[in-house]
């Protein structure tokens, strides 16, 4: 493996000090047209690359912030990465991005990890398993920004970005409620998560405003993950009395269920009407199409991106604004027409 070339290389190749090198990289004024030329040509030639990192160091700065999300094979969080991106490598910012994989200990480790790595800022989706939020003191206890999108934290210095998940859920419920579905299942995501535990108060709030009682046979707690999707057919199978309606936290899992209940021979949307959440590309490819909430990731991003850059830049102070909340949109489709 070819040795890396340094300043150090430079300076005695060209018989001059290290500093004059440095200088003459960074265009100083104090170093003349000509050793700037001359450097430059030397750096070239010997494939001098240079260290933003350690440029940055001086500056007391790196350039970079720090994502972690629960998982990168899903629709929404990349709509979400790629928004941040859009925004902050335009303006000569890179992410680090690290997966939790739904694991409080990896979160740990990630924010960890990005902390070492000198990252000027941190952005973060909370795992399902996170209950202990320690690992994010040294963040704030250093005065480093730290904003949380989607599944957020409600603690003092904690910046969010998110929907309106109670109105988004009670939205989703109603419009079942007023195709005709009167005996409406909800399969959520881990009732920790605020994104969830909104989500089921508000499919809540919607039965009671149209005198329809909550029954907790027609609440399941889940994973939401698609390979377990026999326990959900078992639960409709056994309901005691009909499920007609089925409101899915995840637009994934809810496809997931029109292909199983199809097998079965339940007519959707004639026997059971479906909605999803999120508007994932596959709510368009299942038949029927699914209807769902649109949760806008890509906005979600540029907006956690935007912010970010501006209170690094001292443009705007986070503490000031703390929750920024974004619209959602119901979509209907073909899975709860009448």
């Amino acid at each position: 493996m070819q040795k890396k070339v340094t300043i150090y290389d430079l300076s005695k190749i060209l018989n001059v000090s290290p500093a004059t090198v440095s200088r003459g990289l960074n265009d100083h004024p104090s170093i003349s047209a000509k050793t700037k030329k001359r450097i430059a040509l030397a750096a070239k030639k010997h494939g001098y690359i240079t260290n933003k990192f350690a440029v940055n160091l001086t500056k007391q700065k790196s350039n970079t912030i720090g994502v972690i999300v629960p998982r990168l094979n899903s629709y929404f969080m990349s709509t979400v990465l790629a928004g941040m991106e859009q925004v902050i490598n335009k303006v000569g910012y890179n992410l680090i991005i690290s997966q939790s994989l739904e694991s409080e200990e990896k979160e740990k480790i990630n924010a960890k990890t990005l902390l070492n790595s000198g990252v000027d800022a941190l952005l973060v989706s909370l795992s399902y398993e996170t209950s202990n939020y320690d690992h994010f003191i040294d963040y704030t206890s250093r005065n480093i920004p730290l904003l949380f999108f989607d599944r957020v934290l409600n603690l003092p210095e904690c910046y969010t970005v998110l929907i309106d998940n109670k109105a988004a859920g009670y939205e989703a419920t109603e419009h079942l409620i007023h195709q005709g579905c009167t005996n409406i299942l909800h399969i959520s995501g881990h009732l920790k998560r605020n994104v969830y535990s909104e989500r089921f108060e508000g499919y809540k709030n919607a039965l009671q405003a149209n005198n329809i009682s909550f029954q907790e046979a027609n609440f399941l707690e889940t994973d939401l993950n698609p390979k377990k999707i026999d326990r959900v057919m078992k639960h409709i199978k056994n309901s005691t009395n009909k499920i007609d309606g089925i409101f899915v936290s995840s637009d994934n899992f809810a496809a997931s269920c029109i292909k199983e209940l199809t097998k079965e021979g339940y007519r959707i949307p004639e026997d059971i009407k479906v909605i999803g959440f999120n508007n994932d590309f596959v709510s368009e490819i299942v038949s029927p199409n699914l209807s769902t909430i649109d949760y806008p990731g890509f906005k979600m991003g540029m907006l956690a991106g935007e912010s970010i850059i501006a209170h690094l830049n001292g443009n705007i102070n986070l503490e000031s604004i703390n929750a920024i909340t974004l619209r959602h949109k119901l979509i209907k489709r073909e899975s709860t027409s009448k």
